[in-house]
């Protein structure tokens, strides 16, 4: 797989490049319009690195010559947390038409891409026809599956819907790709990602906390849980939704942009967790977070995180193709 080149687009920070580069294949360049994102991608990957900016305004003919397209196409309007208007959203829905624009001009052979599940079932299942359709009338015969990062070695509940697109011409017309049902690397505990040294601690010392406080105290937490019960237990994740506040153990909820309200109970106190630990539980590689780390802010490295690929989970994907495809044993 080491003459398989990619491009990188709605990259992000690079959660689907590290899971190609993973297999060996070579990244040409990327494409990513969030400014704040560029700067993480850079630290990681080098600041030479090529962006080809907003991949609407991209003339494919400027575009090198690539076997392989990752990308995670916006999802905000396929999200039971977005505005749910689909492929009417002028900016952000109509995005998938420019990444088949250039699928076609440069005649890319294989791609996978991703989105919440919620595009699943968006406006009754037609979004989905419509994507698929527009791929099937590019070239493609396509597969998607749901897959959850949880069984990919993250500690984290992370469902998204995954798009593998091969070229016809490629395929007999009676292939079938599977989709990974597992990941067969080391599976990361939280002890494993939860393990920032930076004083986070969340205590009476801060307001927040007092706001905390009266969280706990609202008509819908009123009389459920007491501080001490709550540091009773190691490693338990604290999530403080709008109003109902959520525990779990031996995982997280979803990651996601806007959701800052994470604690976790380490040596009986509360953590706030950061976003060190965040790309970790994306299972970004150690050698990368310790890239950023002190260099890009907590606010910032959590909500690109809650953006990100999990990047075993396309690694796996490509695994699966590239077997399937016989270009592995």
């Amino acid at each position: 797989m080491k003459n398989i080149k990619f491009m990188d687009f709605c990259a992000g920070i690079g959660g689907g490049r590290i899971g190609l580069e993973n297999l060996g294949m070579s990244c040409l360049g990327f494409s990513e319009i969030d400014k704040d994102a560029e700067i993480t991608y850079k630290h990681f990957f080098g600041k030479d690195e090529k962006n080809y900016g907003d991949l609407m305004k991209i003339n494919p003919d400027d575009l090198p010559d690539f076997d392989f397209m990752v990308g995670g196409f916006p999802c905000q309007t396929f999200s039971i947390i977005g505005t749910r208007c689909g492929l009417d959203d002028e900016e952000r829905g109509q995005v998938i038409y420019g990444l088949v624009k250039i699928l076609k001009s440069k005649n890319v052979k294989y791609f996978i891409l991703e989105n919440v599940k919620g595009l699943i079932n968006h406006d009754k299942g037609n979004t989905l026809k419509t994507v698929l359709e527009l791929l099937d009338k590019a070239g493609y015969k396509v597969f998607h599956e749901n897959l959850n990062s949880l069984n990919f070695g993250a500690p984290q509940m992370r469902e998204r819907v995954y798009f593998v697109g091969i070229q016809k011409n490629l395929i007999d017309d009676d292939f079938k790709y599977e989709f990974p049902k597992e990941y067969n690397g080391d599976n990361k505990s939280l002890q494993d990602c939860l393990i920032d040294d930076e004083e986070l601690t969340f205590d009476d010392r801060l307001s927040s906390y007092q706001t905390f406080l009266k969280y706990l105290d609202n008509k819908y937490n009123k009389n459920k849980y007491q501080i001490n019960n709550l540091l009773s237990k190691d490693y338990t994740i604290i999530d403080t939704r709008q109003s109902d506040l959520r525990i779990y153990h031996e995982k997280t909820p979803t990651l996601r942009r806007g959701r800052h309200g994470i604690l976790y109970v380490k040596n009986g106190k509360f953590k706030k967790l950061s976003g060190y630990e965040a790309l970790l539980l994306q299972n970004f590689p150690k050698k990368y977070a310790n890239k950023v780390k002190g260099k890009i802010s907590n606010s910032k490295l959590l909500q690109q995180s809650g953006n990100a690929m999990t990047s075993t989970v396309i690694e796996e994907i490509s695994r699966n193709l590239m077997k399937s495809l016989g270009a592995i044993q």
